[in-house]
């Protein structure tokens, strides 16, 4: 139990058929950091796993769940949740302070969930509940062989909990966390699969349909009563919030319908603007629509009017893509990198001597040292190159004068750094980019 890497090394066992699996992990995120992590495959049944979540100042607990989704949950508890030390009531958790609802809004600026509280919860510790009871003598004790991850509660859980406190001599009960009451989650204010779907605005078929093909991220229940499933009201409301922030949904925002297709606003305006101009070019024009009789049907007379077409496209570049915005940006950008590079040579404190000489060559560091350029952006700048030269070579020069205006890199470096972001990015051959940044760079002999 106080070893993670003995119980990683459990599942990690390489014996034909045993198809183990086993992983630890220190639990951290970039503002917290708190104990570890530590899963295996059982020994005899293969098709189920135990986590152990060990804290400093809160101990263990131990879980055990489905083998195949012990690697997803891993990773959420190592690097998504690690303040998680207690799950309960379909994904309510405990970081040892505070009660949280289950997270499904991620925030894609942290690339972490949104973190939310529960109101007036209050902690229920195993000696609260068995001062109402409980007989150890009705508890039964499973085996591992006998635990079945699909069974409902038998009803008797109390009794369960009693076994195990007596087990323990009843030591330390007030200790142990066993779960959360709040509410918002009494009976009266849970809801079923219909009132459920009324909120996210689909068909109670639909939801039913997403649950039982595990699609869609609905969140588990809070309460089941006999075969129905219930929710508590926030978490709906968070799987609708979270519906609503999806890649789908953000692009339904700013999409309209058309043709019976939906479309961003931007997209449809070119079909329309590129509809008018074809049609124009093919109906309004008498020496054009002649082209649609019989003897015009030719190959030849087909490429040239494809030719045609295709060209009042290109020529219509700057009306699709905003190319002075997009220089400008594409600036930024490659300042950004530079000026990322920069501070990580100046990690220690001290600022850049670029007349600096190594023992053995006479050429200081401005003579040969480059920056690097994330590729992406690199392919950017090189598309602004490729397809507006003139907007291109204005954004080099605005990017070496910046440099050296704001940061005091030398011409040379910067001229260096992004001819070597081209040299390993561009789809220009090298004759014909040599040549333009012959003519761009400057040359001061």
């Amino acid at each position: 139990m106080d070893d993670p890497h003995a119980i990683e090394a459990i599942g990690r066992r390489h014996e034909e058929g045993y198809g183990g699996w086993g992983r630890t992990d220190p639990c951290r995120t970039r503002n917290y950091s708190g104990g570890w992590i530590a899963s295996t495959t059982d020994q005899t049944r293969p098709d189920l796993a135990w986590m152990v979540r060990y804290h400093p100042d809160h101990g263990h607990s131990v879980i055990v769940v489905s083998n195949q989704d012990m690697s997803a949950f891993h990773s959420v508890v190592a690097f998504q949740m690690p303040q998680a030390l207690l799950f309960r009531f379909g994904g309510y958790w405990w970081d040892g302070t505070t009660w949280y609802r289950p997270a499904q809004v991620w925030d894609a600026a942290d690339e972490v969930y949104f973190q939310r509280p529960v109101p007036s919860a209050v902690t229920i510790t195993a000696g609260d509940l068995l001062q109402n009871g409980g007989t150890p003598a009705r508890a039964r004790r499973l085996a591992i062989s006998d635990v079945d991850p699909q069974a409902r509660p038998t009803g008797h859980w109390l009794d369960d909990l009693a076994l195990w406190a007596a087990a323990r001599d009843d030591r330390g009960l007030a200790d142990n966390i066993v779960k959360l009451a709040a509410p918002e989650l009494v009976g009266d204010q849970l809801l079923n699969v219909t009132q459920m779907a009324d909120l996210a605005g689909i068909a109670p078929s639909t939801l039913r349909a997403y649950i039982a093909r595990n699609e869609n991220d609905v969140p588990l229940p809070q309460a089941s009563v006999g075969r129905s499933d219930l929710w508590a009201r926030p978490v709906v409301d968070e799987w609708v919030e979270a519906r609503n922030r999806a890649h789908d949904a953000v692009t339904e925002a700013v999409s309209i319908d058309r043709d019976g297709s939906s479309l961003p606003v931007g997209v449809a305006s070119l079909w329309t603007r590129f509809s008018q101009t074809f049609m124009s070019h093919l109906w309004e024009r008498p020496d054009w629509r002649k082209r649609w009789t019989l003897r015009w049907r030719t190959e030849t007379a087909v490429r040239e009017v494809a030719k045609d077409l295709s060209w009042s496209v290109a020529a219509s570049l700057d009306g699709i893509i905003p190319m002075q915005q997009l220089t400008l940006t594409v600036e930024h950008a490659v300042l950004d990198e530079i000026a990322s590079g920069l501070e990580l040579e100046q990690s220690g404190g001290e600022p850049i001597d670029w007349n600096e000489t190594s023992d053995d060559s006479t050429l200081t560091k401005a003579d040969w040292f480059s920056f690097g350029i994330n590729f992406q952006i690199a392919h950017m700048l090189d598309w602004l190159i490729r397809h507006n030269p003139t907007l291109g070579g204005a954004a080099l020069s605005s990017i070496i004068g910046q440099a050296q205006d704001r940061f005091e890199i030398p011409r040379q470096v910067t001229e260096r750094t992004l001819e070597t972001a081209l040299s390993l990015d561009s789809d220009l051959d090298q004759a014909t980019r040599d040549d333009f940044l012959k003519r761009v760079f400057a040359s001061d002999t």
